[in-house]
């Protein structure tokens, strides 16, 4: 076809334990016996769907050319990766038993020892520690992405109490009038108070869910307009989310109502039955 891709094709162990094939439900996949297994993006972008044929050029070694079949995809996390089980690949290639990286599990404690050793050994490229590598994206990235939440946090909460205290005083202005009327008839503070009060509250509890509803459509919305090739990040939404929302949302009600009724206690009666138009 007229599509290409340059990309690296792994041989992996189906049965491995240390690296293995995620996807962004979390679930492994385990690449089929004879065919590939792409990831979603690279079949997009090559435009083929498992049953189809890609040809194969490999770049290194007797630099052969293959027809190999998609048998499965998955939606991985990061980059664009073709699978296959390592001796179907050296088959393919027509090698021995040969493997380029391993994953090696270690005891606490002889990591250093172990990455020193290893990278002591000729024609060996590299060796690099997993715990390492989570270790510095906790302190720089996770660490930006909490400073950033944090800020985003903060400007919500006081767009959530400004727009529950600005409906409160309008619903409060609007309604003056009738306030003192009632109180003319025998209400109690408490019973006026229940009635406008009483609407702020179900305006809430219509508004929460219809927010959370329109915050997990935007946040998808947004992870597949940043989505790219070398990454894609999985939306996940807890339920401490939610309460956390929800609960920023019922304080700034209850510190409107608060204020409201004590305005509502200090009501001019007088002034405001005069003020009717």
């Amino acid at each position: 076809g007229h599509r290409s891709e340059r990309v690296g094709l792994q041989g992996v162990v189906p049965a491995a334990q240390l690296q293995r094939i995620i996807d962004v439900q979390g679930r492994q996949s385990v690449p089929p016996a004879s065919g590939l297994l792409l990831t979603d993006r690279l079949a997009d972008k090559l435009g083929v769907r498992v049953g189809d044929v890609l040809r194969v050029e490999v770049l290194e070694g007797r630099q052969r050319t293959l027809e190999v079949r998609v048998d499965a995809t998955a939606r991985e996390m990061m980059g664009l990766n073709a699978y296959v089980p390592r001796a179907t690949l050296n088959r393919w290639l027509r090698e021995g038993d040969l493997a380029s990286q391993f994953a090696v599990a270690l005891e606490p404690g002889a990591e250093s020892r172990f990455l020193e050793a290893t990278k002591a050994l000729p024609r060996v490229a590299g060796a690099f520690s997993k715990a390492t590598l989570l270790r510095n994206m906790e302190d720089v990235s996770a660490r930006n992405v909490r400073i950033m939440s944090t800020i985003l946090t903060l400007f919500a909460s006081v767009i959530a109490v400004g727009v529950v205290y600005n409906n409160a005083r309008i619903a409060l202005a609007e309604r003056t009038w009738e306030l003192a009327s009632l109180r003319v008839l025998g209400f109690t503070r408490g019973e006026v108070s229940a009635l406008l009060l009483g609407e702020l509250a179900i305006g809430i509890a219509l508004a929460l869910p219809l927010g959370m509803a329109m915050g997990w459509g935007l946040v998808h919305l947004l992870v597949e307009l940043l989505k790219n090739d070398q990454f894609l990040f999985p939306v996940v939404i807890s339920a401490r989310t939610y309460a956390v929302a929800g609960l920023c949302v019922v304080a700034a009600g209850a510190a409107s109502a608060l204020v409201v009724r004590r305005q509502i206690d200090r009501l001019d009666m007088v002034a405001a039955l005069k003020t009717r138009e």
